[in-house]
């Protein structure tokens, strides 16, 4: 594509740049420093969500730059923007997680109404924190415009007595002092040292998982997504992908052309061998909905139980995402799945070649200490499982990643908490026994509102030592760091009237991950009686504003806890408007 000499008859900014009736919005451009060049060539929105947050996206700001060298360089007129993000870390523990999935559709709407209003023609998004990755890479798929994704790259672990850390260790750490086994003192060194650089969490959590699904699923350049944030290689990345979508915009590769059924199988496969987060089980059928693709939680766990985890990562494993970079990143990890016949290689990428294609390029191998070789795996069967029964009718999810299969099956007593809240402090308190199933009800992605994480109450017991002597079970989420039989995503939730509002103390609770059952120990009739009875959902607090919006719009979280109907109702593509 020659500087300035862009066809412009297909491409959505020919409505803001093209014909005398576009003076007025070119005299704007020309206000910001653009050149009759520059106007005349395709618009790049180069998105990121950039804040002072956290670590996480601290560091995104850089990188935006560096991308818009690459749409330069290839011709293109890059315009930069930002949306929110809502930091998991942070926001952990208390009211504030109830804005943390709902950020996920904020982003997503917020980068699709920019991109509408101002006709950008293709996207460059670069997201740090959990929710903010698949909410970029979900308006790529809505909009179905040409689009690279760019991770924000991981922090570099702390280091203490020897020893790696992440966030994890702090979130657990805080059991061990409510436990008594460490000192005010030992806890303000960890915290100081724990996170040590710009960067998402280093563990297999939610947005490194997520980090490896955009590119198993192709969305992101092969490798992008490994190198830690601090390291000057990620801008690199950057202007490679910023050059990656103006080829994309030439050859006219959409968002949809990669994330199909077969790709969105990749990601799927790639959650489960590296142990990855159970949110993967949200997001994934939520960017299937942006594509009118069927896809929801029981499709997804159908392809976790057969496929085998040999990625030996934090919080089951041992090691952290700057090990797997060095180890080969995602590209090594997909080359084992190909030996087992478990990708499917025709998928289209952001480089404009398919995932075999790619893969053919890539020369490492197997480690076999971080990345182990899909012949020899950790175990045969995925790091994460999907559950059904009486308690869940529409699923559930749990990882397993680092389990005995001993520890994979849990029969107890309910002792049944209306919110996390009053969890946490009967844990605190240690008003619970060895053997029960805590059930957590009331915080699904409508009743809660916002479907919270309940990373403090795990990493608690964690802390405490009981982590394998009780389960719980929740209509909420876990962080992609919780470790323990932890069974999130319970469907429908107890707002809905589903079954896990009907549990009272006592109740005898299975949860068996090898034959993928939860159930209570109650006649279907025991159970009917119990919902003629059932006064209706817990009364909420957030009766306006975003958390009212919502919970008003939100749908199951088998079908990914998306607010709209998705591409299956859409009357017009945005690029062919």
């Amino acid at each position: 594509m020659l500087k300035g000499k862009a066809d412009k008859t297909n491409l959505p900014s020919r409505h803001v740049t093209v014909g005398p009736s576009r003076a007025p919005h070119r005299s704007y451009l020309y206000a910001m420093g653009l050149d009759e060049d520059d106007i005349a060539q395709p618009f790049v929105g180069v998105a990121t969500c950039w804040n002072e947050a956290a670590p996480c996206n601290i560091s995104l700001n850089r990188q935006a730059q560096a991308v818009k060298l690459g749409v330069k360089a290839a011709n293109g007129t890059p315009r930069e923007f930002t949306t929110i993000t809502v930091t998991d870390g942070i926001a952990m523990g208390h009211e504030g997680m109830r804005a943390s999935l709902a950020s996920r559709e904020a982003i997503a709407d917020s980068v699709e109404l920019t991109m509408r209003g101002h006709c950008y023609d293709a996207l460059v998004g670069l997201a740090g924190c959990d929710k903010s990755l698949p909410g970029m890479m979900m308006s790529m798929i809505r909009l179905n415009v040409p689009s690279v994704f760019i991770y924000g790259g991981s922090i570099l672990p702390g280091r203490l007595n020897g020893k790696d850390l992440t966030v994890q260790d702090v979130f657990e750490a805080v059991g061990q002092h409510q436990a008594g086994n460490m000192s005010d003192a030992e806890l303000e060194v960890l915290e100081r040292v724990a996170c040590p650089s710009a960067g998402a969490c280093g563990g297999q959590f939610t947005a490194n998982t997520m980090a490896c699904v955009s590119e198993a699923i192709g969305l992101a350049l092969m490798n992008s997504s490994g190198a830690p944030a601090p390291y000057e290689s990620r801008d690199q990345y950057s202007v490679a992908s910023g050059e990656a979508v103006m080829n994309l915009i030439e050859k006219n590769i959409r968002a949809r052309d990669i994330v199909t059924r077969k790709s969105l199988e990749n990601a799927a496969r790639v959650v489960a061998c590296t142990g990855g987060s159970t949110n993967a089980g949200l997001h994934l059928p939520a960017m299937a909905a942006e594509a009118g693709i069927d896809f929801d939680l029981f499709d997804v766990c159908d392809i976790f139980r057969d496929t085998p985890y040999f990625v030996d990562l934090k919080p089951g494993g041992q090691y952290v995402a700057k090990d797997l970079y060095e180890a080969g990143g995602v590209p090594v990890v997909m080359k084992e799945l190909r030996k087992a016949g478990l990708i499917h290689e025709d998928c289209m990428t952001a480089s404009g070649r398919t995932i075999g294609e790619e893969l053919d390029m890539i020369k490492g191998e197997a480690d076999n200490r971080v990345i182990y070789s899909v012949e020899n795996p950790i175990t045969k069967t995925g790091g994460v499982v999907g559950l059904k029964g009486n308690v869940a009718p529409e699923g559930a999810i749990v990882k397993v990643a680092g389990m005995d299969e001993e520890q994979q099956v849990f029969t107890g007593p309910a002792r049944v908490f209306e919110c996390e809240e009053d969890t946490f402090e009967a844990v605190k308190a240690r008003q619970y026994k060895e053997g029960e199933v805590l059930v957590i009800r009331n915080e699904g992605p409508s009743g809660g509102p916002g479907m919270r994480e309940m990373l403090a109450t795990t990493a608690a017991l964690s802390g405490q030592g009981m982590g394998k002597k009780v389960a719980l079970i929740t209509d909420g989420r876990f962080s992609g760091a919780t470790r323990g039989f932890c069974v999130g995503h319970v469907g429908p939730e107890a707002a809905h009237g589903g079954p896990i509002a009907l549990l009272e103390d006592g109740d005898m609770i299975t949860i068996n991950a090898i034959t993928g059952e939860l159930s209570v120990d109650l006649t279907d009739e025991a159970l009917a009686e119990r919902k003629a009875k059932w006064k209706g959902p817990k009364e909420t607090i957030y009766a306006s504003g975003a958390l009212w919006k919502y919970a008003q719009l939100v749908g199951s979280t088998r079908l990914g806890a998306v607010t709209h109907p998705g591409a299956k109702n859409e009357k017009h593509i945005y690029m062919d408007l």
